[in-house]
C-alpha cells in the first residue's frame, strides 16, 4: 500500500508538470521594421512618396522665387510708386506669401495621406504573413524586437526569415 500511495504520488506529480510544461506559452520574436523595409511593396511605395514629394518641392520653390522676384521688383519700384499703388502691392505680396505657407501645408498633409494610405496595406500583409506563420509553429505570442519596442532580451525563435518565405522574397 505503501509504493502504492508513492507511485500514485509520482504519477501525479508526472502528469502535473506536463500539464505545466504544456500549459506554458510559447513566445517568439520579429523586427517588425527590418521586414516592411525588405518588402518590395515598400520600396515601391517610398519610391512614390519620393516623387510626389519632389513635385511639391519643385512648386513651392517655383511660387518662391516667384514671391522673391515680385518683392525685388516692388522694393526697386517703390520710390516711383503713390503710396496707394504700394499698399496695393504690399497686400500682394503678402497674398503671395499666405498662399505658400497654405499650399506648404496642404501639401504636407497630402503626402501624409499619401503615405497612410500607401503603408497600411503594406503592414497588413506583413502582420497577416506574422499571424500565418506564428499558428502554423505554434506560438501564442510574437514580439516586436524593433529597437525601443520593450523587449529586452530575444534569444527566443526569431520569425523573420519565415515571414520573409511567407511573403514570397
Amino acid at each position: 500500500m505503501k509504493h502504492f500511495k508513492t507511485l500514485l504520488f509520482a504519477a501525479t506529480l508526472l502528469i502535473g508538470s506536463t500539464s505545466f510544461m504544456n500549459a506554458q506559452s510559447k513566445v517568439a520574436h520579429i523586427n517588425t521594421a527590418e521586414l516592411v523595409e525588405s518588402m518590395p511593396t515598400m520600396k515601391a511605395a517610398q519610391g512614390e512618396l519620393e516623387k510626389l514629394a519632389k513635385t511639391y518641392e519643385t512648386d513651392i520653390q517655383t511660387m518662391i522665387k516667384e514671391y522673391q522676384n515680385k518683392t525685388t521688383q516692388y522694393d526697386a519700384e517703390a520710390s516711383t510708386k503713390t503710396d496707394e499703388e504700394n499698399q496695393k502691392r504690399l497686400t500682394e505680396v503678402t497674398g503671395m506669401q499666405q498662399s505658400i505657407g497654405a499650399y506648404q501645408k496642404q501639401a504636407q498633409e497630402d503626402l501624409q495621406k499619401k503615405e497612410a494610405e500607401l503603408m497600411k496595406p503594406i503592414y497588413d500583409k506583413a502582420r497577416v504573413a506574422i499571424q500565418k506563420v506564428a499558428k502554423a509553429q505554434g506560438f501564442n505570442y510574437v514580439l516586436d524586437s524593433m529597437n525601443g519596442q520593450g523587449v529586452l532580451y530575444a534569444d527566443g525563435k526569431d520569425l523573420l526569415a519565415d515571414v520573409k518565405k511567407e511573403l514570397g522574397f
